[in-house]
């Protein structure tokens, strides 16, 4: 079986082809008698949420939410770590079959993976469905069946950036009534960014970075444009894969032509990978190699788009810069 962030590479470059909107946001309302007004997503946004709101997602689709939700659906490991960040164990009663994190996850009723079960899924009658825009690629016809049975679903936006990352994690926190919460660790990870920038900030020599995300006969690398390339960017890191946008493939030849100075693995499907990498063909002649600079880095942490990103951050940091944290 393929495993997941194969499948999430896939499916982020055709994420990567769309143009990119603004996020929109949502605030409480009342009107002159003190009642209630339904919330929509042009309004100013407010630190709570009251009920009912009206929300638009990353496809256009309104949502209306009369209360905050009590049973709730997440199709994707970021959707289920920021849900579980906000403190909705007993709300979650269905995640996706690679949710592996925090430990609840584990115990709560699956609903598959790529290919989900829109029968189960609507048996549970959830409140709502936190469904996610990279996955629309395989699963668009079936969030669509979901709807129809008149379950709501929002579609959250593949997030980009740590920007967007934050903006997601907030419409999350108003949907489901736990704004508070959510700006909370918002703050937190921009405090945890920051720290990583002062680290990294008077690094001495900028090394030159190669990421992989995976292994021969197809080695895929971000290039420009990627969160990749922004998480570099905050670490003071040179992409040796910037001259070209998006994910692309570069051959082993061009990697030992390009010379990193470190080598970060973003993947753990293959076993020994470290090892493997540095005995791959002419790689003894490359800098990250001979350094011993090939470092493996928690994939889920860098690529999942929720409040454990900018650990992710701070792990990438440390692969190029460990003696900026050695103190």
């Amino acid at each position: 079986m393929k495993k997941f962030w194969q499948l999430w590479m896939t499916s982020a470059l055709a994420v990567l082809l769309l143009v990119g909107c603004g996020q929109e946001e949502v605030k409480p309302a009342k009107n002159n008698d003190n009642t209630q007004q339904e919330v929509t997503v042009d309004e100013q946004v407010s630190d709570e949420t009251t009920f009912p709101i009206t929300m638009t997602d990353a496809v256009g689709e309104e949502i209306t939410l009369e209360e905050a939700p009590k049973t709730i659906v997440s199709m994707q490991p970021s959707n289920t770590e920021i849900l579980f960040a906000l403190d909705l164990n007993e709300e979650i009663v269905g995640v996706n079959d690679y949710d592996n994190y925090p430990e609840e996850a584990l115990e709560k009723e699956k609903i598959g993976g790529v290919e989900f079960s829109v029968e189960k899924i609507v048996a549970m009658n959830p409140d709502i469905v936190f469904a996610h825009e990279s996955a629309l690629g395989m699963g668009e016809a079936g969030i669509q069946q979901i709807r129809d049975a008149g379950v709501k679903v929002y579609v959250v936006k593949n997030a980009m950036d740590f920007n967007e990352t934050y903006t997601t994690i907030e419409e999350i926190g108003r949907a489901t009534g736990k704004l508070a919460e959510a700006q909370k660790i918002v703050e937190d990870m921009k405090v945890k960014v920051e720290e990583v920038k002062e680290k990294v900030a008077n690094v001495e020599t900028k090394k030159t970075v190669f990421v992989e995300t995976s292994d021969v006969p197809q080695i895929y690398t971000p290039g420009k444009g990627t969160f990749m390339q922004e998480i570099l960017d905050i670490v003071n890191a040179e992409n040796i894969a910037a001259d070209q946008e998006g994910w692309f493939i570069m051959e082993p030849e061009e990697i030992v032509k390009r010379n990193p100075d470190v080598i970060i693995v973003m993947y753990n499907y293959v076993e020994g990978i470290v090892e493997s990498v540095k005995a791959r063909d002419g790689f003894d002649s490359i800098t990250a190699v001979k350094n011993n600079e090939v470092v493996q880095v928690d994939e889920n942490l860098t690529s999942r788009t929720g409040p454990r990103l900018a650990e992710g951050l701070e792990e990438v940091a440390k692969a190029i810069y460990p003696e900026a944290f050695s103190e």
